[in-house]
């Protein structure tokens, strides 16, 4: 299996690319504008064709290189079908598999932090049949979930949020890596880790939130939301394809 993640330190944002060395393909995921070209780079030096390149959400904090790097690698660009933007892309559903050559992955579709947020769960088929990790967007984070104000619906998608968590992501097994969209340093969510990654198992014990009912659950993330990432309403236009 191929794992790369492309950390922006500075910014606390995570992208990643995975795939199949055998097969020769990969899917990229949550690719910033700035990074394209290393994705490129790092696909040509080790080889697989990049055949789908996926954004968990339409983000509100850094331009999307996804289009890009679709378009540059020939590859399929994914979003949910809900995803509310003007250019045309592979509409997902939740349950549909991504298959790159012996590595999937399947889609879950885990709205509160956007409509359209979507987790991809991964298994590499040569490792065995259960899924080694998770790759949540801005849904779950090592140290905090993904805050649900940006669409405008805090409440409402807050309540989604707290369903999608333990529906979707909490049921998985205590082993599974958690691999997020975002670290310390993002304001997508309240109380990241500086740490990456961490796994499902751990996030379940260590976060006090995710213990919480609905009603509680709702009333503590709205009390901690951050500030909104700078310059937010001209990012969404630019990755919702209306800038300019």
């Amino acid at each position: 299996m191929i794992f790369k993640p492309f950390y922006a330190h500075g910014r606390g944002c995570a992208g990643y690319l995975l795939g199949c060395a055998g097969e020769g393909l990969a899917l990229a995921v949550d690719p910033l504008e700035e990074d394209v070209e290393a994705y490129l780079a790092f696909a040509a030096g080790r080889g697989p064709r990049i055949a789908w390149v996926v954004d968990t959400h339409v983000h509100a904090d850094h331009r999307s290189g996804a289009r890009e790097l679709a378009a540059r690698a020939g590859a399929r660009h994914g979003l949910h079908r809900e995803a509310d933007v003007a250019f045309p892309f592979e509409p997902l559903e939740d349950g549909q598999v991504l298959v790159v050559g012996n590595v999937e992955a399947q889609v879950l579709h885990t709205p509160g932090h956007t409509p359209e947020s979507l987790c991809l769960l991964v298994t590499d088929r040569r490792r065995g049949p259960e899924p080694w990790m998770v790759l949540t967007g801005d849904t779950l984070f090592a140290g905090g979930v993904g805050r649900p104000d940006l669409p405008g619906r805090a409440r409402e998608d807050a309540a989604r949020l707290h369903e999608s968590l333990h529906r979707k992501l909490l049921t998985l097994p205590d082993w599974v890596e958690l691999h997020p969209g975002h670290f310390g340093g993002s304001a997508c969510g309240a109380g990241l880790s500086g740490k990456p990654m961490s796994t499902v198992g751990f996030e379940r014990r260590r976060q006090d939130l995710l213990g919480l009912d609905r009603e509680a659950f709702v009333a503590r993330l709205l009390e901690t939301l951050p500030e909104r990432p700078a310059h937010m309403e001209a990012i969404l236009r630019f990755n919702q394809g209306r800038a300019g």
